[in-house]
């Protein structure tokens, strides 16, 4: 994924540096466990307090309401950032650089039902994927996307595996991806083998798959360790 270029108001040019998919997947780790022990601890805080049929609606409201809202009011209320987001040097933004309004919070939390909710997440990291400006279903209808606060780093560094002697590649077509995008598919790929979300890698060995015009026999995770070392093959001896 490339990072893009903007224009403000003033006419002044900034690079976004996008966030790559593997940060946003960890930050929504780091979001959910805050989740789930918010909701382990307030269920053992009613617990005891012996409420009756009537008084279940509390129960549920302070369970589900928080839970529900998390996204909406910490992006709204904290600059685009949740403290999942937060601890992976990330935020959300428009398009242009500058802060989301509420609305457009609210468009992008309205359709996380359908980006991450219902599909477990696979909608919204094929869309970030084929778009070019970090952005799943919810950032494009809000205009909005997702940057990273990191200093960069060298990619050509961070992408180097090692390539075996004699080693014989695959899939020349890999030379249509960028470093870019292959350092975006190595992370997505490692954060998804630490997750154990075989699901994730399914969809992007699919995705790598058709992008490459390819019919891979090898497994999901064999044909991704495949591509990234292909690329490094073809590239280091460029």
């Amino acid at each position: 994924m490339d990072n893009f270029q903007i224009e403000t108001a003033q006419n002044i040019s900034i690079n976004q540096n996008v966030a790559s998919v593997g940060d946003r997947i960890l930050a929504f780790i780091v979001d959910a466990f805050i989740i789930g022990l918010y909701i382990v601890i307030s269920s053992l805080a009613l617990a005891g307090t012996g409420l009756d049929a009537a008084g279940q609606w509390v129960y549920y409201l302070v369970m589900g309401l928080p839970s529900l809202l998390y996204y909406l009011l910490w992006e709204s209320l904290y600059n685009g950032q949740t403290p999942g987001k937060a601890a992976l040097q990330i935020r959300v933004v428009k398009i242009d650089g500058s802060r989301p309004a509420f609305a457009e919070y609210l468009i992008r939390w309205l359709l996380r039902f359908i980006d991450i909710s219902i599909s477990s997440g696979a909608i919204a990291v094929v869309t970030i994927l084929l778009n070019g400006k970090g952005q799943r279903l919810g950032d494009l209808a809000a205009k909005t996307t997702v940057i990273s606060e990191k200093p960069r780093t060298n990619l050509n560094r961070s992408l180097a595996v090692d390539v075996p002697e004699g080693y014989r590649p695959k899939y020349p077509q890999v030379s249509v991806l960028k470093d870019a995008d292959v350092q975006n598919i190595k992370n997505l790929y490692q954060t998804a083998r630490r997750s154990h979300n075989h699901r994730l890698i399914l969809s992007l060995s699919e995705k790598l798959s058709e992008l490459l015009e390819t019919q891979p026999k090898e497994s999901p995770m064999e044909f991704i360790q495949q591509v990234i070392t292909d690329y490094n093959y073809y590239t280091q001896r460029a």
